[in-house]
């Protein structure tokens, strides 16, 4: 079923995007500061990805969830999708892990 890993990863960057919004964790809290090092840090990875490609490491595999559509050989259109919502749910979990150490350290001083 073709565009079904794109669909999957639209969910769940939707879904991301929720939890952060919801809970004030990085793009409520700074948008233009989640937004650029999403950039940044999607951009790295296709370097990195491209750099994987041109010495052989990284090739495409063939699948009937991917849409076929190739922006550069073997780095398929979901790649970038991908790794955006990977850099995005790297600074969610980043922004739960310091709250989360707040609190406890706020919980140990009130003790």
């Amino acid at each position: 079923m073709p565009g079904l890993y794109l669909g999957a990863l639209i969910i769940s960057a939707l879904g991301i995007i929720l939890i952060d919004v919801r809970h004030r964790l990085a793009l409520a809290v700074a948008p233009g500061r989640t937004l650029l090092l999403i950039a940044c840090g999607t951009a790295f990875l296709l370097v990195w990805d491209l750099v994987g490609i041109a010495s052989g490491v990284f090739v495409r595999g063939d699948s009937p969830l991917l849409l076929g559509i190739d922006l550069a050989p073997h780095l398929p259109l979901e790649e970038p999708v991908f790794l955006a919502f990977l850099c995005h749910l790297c600074l969610v979990v980043h922004a739960i892990a310091l709250r989360l150490r707040h609190r406890r350290r706020r919980g140990r001083e009130a003790a």
